[in-house]
């Protein structure tokens, strides 16, 4: 679906959607638990739908309401192939998952996920004496277990997701497990991962995010968990304020573990005028300047900060680009293609993107299919001086379903 976006000044209050993070990882821990857990706040999106199915593949019965979601949990197997979608924190933490199962299972995806490298599962598990096997590298895996526990060596330099997997999944093995680890990116994202165990009644040991120790023969607890709001989506919101805007973005908890609440050290140095109370961000219209920021462990940032950056006087400087390659697009490249569309100039320049803001245009631009990539450009419509046109719009629903609606009452003009 190709939407127009026209130039528009945006007000009034918004709430952040629900982190799709979190709400795959308490889906997880749910499903692991004996009993019935209460998702409350969890996200729909695409990447969530996809966990709720593989949960109930696995044996769970999820009962998705409007606020929350009932899941039981239970390891009664009763599909044996899982369809992760395009989610790649989905096929990263249920493969581990899977092999807690003594049967085969094959593990699917769609799009842009069938691109994916997977070779780090299938040496991960094997390094436990699970079967596994990808298909030249990629999906389709097959997993045959059970897991058992022992020890292993991975490679965080790419993604903490498969290493999200293994803490998920190793605690109720029947034997303890160490795994290490070289290189970790993301690190805050095993933070929000550790902080899911805890409240789920697990107990890991994290010694300088380079050994982790897991007792066996742990059982998850079921309770009632809320998921916060996802700053992720939160950032484009917050950005879209500062270039044509006086909004309220409510829901977004100050100290979360999230690596995208480094969103607001960006925006601050980059002048915007913010006022903070309590869950709520209030950000105004404002004379923006250039930044830099290392997203090193936050790139998901890098589009809204890439849409922030054309509105900055003088030339902006985001590290850690190297991480936008096995996105769903390579996320570099189409940031590169589409500003210059609108007029902006993105330079990759070693291991970062150089942005020299300026006047941005309408155009018509690709989304590439990633929602990031549709996102950054809606935002950078707002104080444009024409109409941008954004082709396969609807990819938003991968993260941010109601993207286009939130923006829409806030005042924003999409056609459709």
């Amino acid at each position: 679906m190709e939407r127009s976006v026209e130039p528009s000044f945006l007000t009034g209050e918004v709430k952040a959607p629900p982190s799709k993070s979190m709400t795959q990882r308490a889906i997880a821990a749910a499903l692991l638990a004996e009993g019935e857990s209460l998702i409350v706040n969890p996200s729909y999106c695409d990447d969530s739908l996809a966990a709720m199915s593989i949960a109930v593949s696995l044996g769970s019965r999820v009962e998705p309401g409007p606020d929350s979601m009932r899941i039981t949990g239970s390891r009664e197997l009763k599909e044996t192939k899982l369809n992760c979608g395009e989610s790649g924190l989905a096929v990263r933490l249920f493969s581990p998952v899977a092999s807690l199962f003594d049967a085969e299972i094959t593990v699917t995806g769609a799009g842009s996920l069938k691109r994916r490298p997977m070779t780090m599962i299938e040496e991960a598990l094997r390094q436990f004496g699970v079967e596994c096997a990808t298909t030249d590298g990629l999906l389709p895996l097959t997993i045959r277990g059970p897991l058992m526990g022992g020890e292993c060596d991975i490679d965080g330099s790419v993604s903490s997701q498969l290493l999200t997997g293994l803490l998920m999944s190793l605690p109720v093995t029947e034997n303890d497990s160490v795994v290490r680890v070289r290189n970790l990116r993301s690190k805050p994202y095993i933070d929000m991962t550790l902080e899911v165990l805890r409240d789920f009644g697990i107990e890991v040991s994290n010694e300088n995010y380079e050994l982790f120790r897991i007792p066996g023969r742990q059982k998850y607890v079921a309770r009632t968990w809320e998921v916060e709001s996802d700053w992720s989506g939160g950032a484009f919101l917050l950005i879209a304020g500062a270039i044509n805007g006086n909004i309220k973005v409510t829901g977004l908890r100050i100290g979360s573990y999230q690596s995208d609440a480094a969103v607001l050290n960006v925006l601050q140095d980059a002048g915007a005028a913010m006022k903070i109370t309590g869950d709520t961000v209030e950000i105004l219209k404002s004379d923006l300047k250039a930044f830099e920021f290392d997203a090193t462990e936050a790139p998901d940032l890098f589009p809204p900060l890439v849409a922030l950056a054309a509105y900055c006087k003088g030339t902006s400087t985001i590290r850690g680009a190297s991480r936008l390659i096995h996105k769903e697009s390579d996320r570099a490249a189409a940031l590169i293609s589409e500003f210059e569309k609108m007029g902006i100039r993105v330079e990759a320049v070693n291991d970062s993107l150089a942005v020299t803001g300026g006047h941005v245009t309408g155009a018509r631009v690709n989304s590439h299919e990633d929602h990031r990539i549709a996102m950054a450009a809606a935002v950078a419509a707002l104080g444009a001086s024409g109409t941008v046109h954004i082709k396969d719009s609807h990819c938003v629903g991968k993260s941010y379903p109601l993207f286009f609606d939130d923006l829409r009452n806030a005042g924003v003009v999409i056609h459709e």
